[in-house]
């Protein structure tokens, strides 16, 4: 069997290696790097340098405390820009490597449909290839949205591509969406010293999540002298002096918001163009490629997987897309259960989530109780000086079922797995408190916030 992949980012690499395990002869084409967004422009190098900038962040704040003491303590930049690309490179050879053991071919170019068993493939270096194939999978990511509003192609004004590689540190930076990506670049820059306005349409930073855990980070960007403007809409930048200047327009008026860049971070879309998926017939809906449960598309023999099927766009739902894609290939009946997917914000305190919001439940007629325990009481967050935060519980009331977990708070990204397991075996708030959670850790919270659905938290 012959599997040809398009793309490949955490969705068509992971999909590549499953499909030769699996005992395919499989082809992955790549017009750049391997590792896609993820590894080359998102999630990787945004968390070398959200890391770096936590720890100045710490050094500043927290290490006198700690009994350490620093003294003129400021960030390299030029250096934490070599970090990020060895990082970078690093992980994306290691994929690299990966597909060689797992006898993949790769092909350095970039593919279209010549019809529903064959990709051309323009190569880069100018040559052209054919690639026979019985089935194919479609993965070739996303890409920044740039609105149609005035001003936009000025120079100054970029996305989050350019954002990870600025000359230097700007002295102020407007940064136009809230959602996870620019909370994210707002830690960063506001915590090497760049003035940050956020500018958000909806009426939350990061609404996508429960908003109890979104207030702690909220209230620590207030602290840090980051300004936040909800409900407000961007009409246009303009050109001022050696800067720029963003329009807004509100309920409370018209203001005017000056910047040496701006940050344009209303999030992504699904790159599928020049694909020729219309003259194969492949159905597409808001610029995303239509999928059924097993990722396959309209045309029986082509699979489209990750951001381009606009179902969630992150890198862990691509992969678990991927394998989902190829046991369908091979015969099995996989599906992806979203409902188990975290969503996760790196900046400090982190935010993670999975399953409903508390909202999210009321809204579909789902009779709920929530436990919430705060982090300012757990000792292991007190040794680590970040109390900021909580842990969040949303059950079923008649049963006590777990169908939600939201955390704000160390290592929260990481400890959201309990939830995500939790969730897909049904498991019960009962379950969570008979399970003993090691001291001290953070993870006690989670046990204590159990507890606290029935009202009988131990330690507060």
């Amino acid at each position: 069997m012959k599997i040809a992949i398009i793309g490949g980012g955490p969705g068509g690499y992971v999909a590549a290696i499953k499909a030769a395990q699996s005992g395919a002869e499989v082809t992955i084409i790549e017009k750049e790097n391997l590792g896609g967004t993820c590894l080359n422009k998102g999630c990787i190098p945004t968390k070398v340098l959200l890391h770096t900038a936590q720890q100045l962040e710490a050094a500043k704040n927290d290490y006198e405390e700690a009994g350490i003491e620093i003294d003129n303590v400021r960030v390299n930049w030029s250096k934490l820009q070599l970090r990020k690309e060895k990082t970078v490179k690093k992980l994306t050879s290691g994929v690299d490597a990966l597909l060689r053991k797992n006898r993949v071919t790769k092909i350095s170019g970039e593919g279209s449909f010549r019809n529903k068993n064959q990709i051309i493939v323009k190569k880069c270096d100018g040559s052209s290839a054919v690639v026979d194939f019985d089935y194919a999978i479609i993965a070739t990511g996303s890409s920044p949205s740039v609105p149609p509003m005035p001003g936009v192609k000025l120079e100054g004004v970029i996305t989050s591509d350019e954002a990870l590689s600025l000359d230097k540190i700007p002295e102020s930076m407007v940064i136009i969406g809230g959602g996870v990506i620019g909370a994210e670049f707002a830690a960063v820059y506001s915590a090497l010293g760049c003035k940050v306005t956020i500018v958000e349409m909806l009426n939350s930073i990061v609404a996508n999540m429960d908003r109890d855990i979104v207030k702690p980070l909220k209230d620590k960007f207030l602290k840090n002298g980051i300004e936040i403007y909800t409900d407000t809409k961007v009409e246009s930048i303009d050109k001022d002096g050696d800067g720029l200047v963003v329009s807004t327009s509100s309920q409370s008026g018209r203001k005017s918001h000056k910047a040496d860049k701006v940050l344009l971070a209303i999030g992504r879309r699904p790159a599928i163009d020049g694909l020729g998926l219309n003259e194969l017939g492949i159905k597409t809906e808001k610029n995303a490629i239509n999928v059924n449960k097993n990722m396959q598309t309209s045309v029986n023999n082509i699979y489209a997987i990750g951001d381009c099927n606009g179902k969630v766009m992150l890198a862990h739902a691509a992969s678990a897309q991927g394998i989902a894609a190829i046991e369908s290939i091979m015969g099995k009946k996989p599906e992806v259960d979203f409902s188990t997917i975290p969503y996760c914000v790196y900046t400090k305190p982190e935010l993670a989530g999975v399953g409903m919001t508390e909202e999210q439940a009321k809204s579909k007629g789902i009779e709920v109780k929530t436990g919430i325990f705060p982090m300012y009481v757990n000792g292991k967050a007190m040794i680590e000086a970040e109390t900021g935060g909580l842990v969040k519980y949303i059950a079923q009331k008649d049963t006590g079922e777990i169908i939600g977990l939201h955390i704000a708070g160390p290592r929260a990204t990481d400890l959201i797995v309990e939830g995500a397991l939790a969730i897909r075996l049904e498991a019960t708030i009962d379950e969570i408190i008979s399970t003993i959670h090691a001291h001290p850790t953070v993870s006690e919270a989670l046990q204590e916030a159990a507890h606290a659905v029935y009202g009988s938290a131990i330690h507060i």
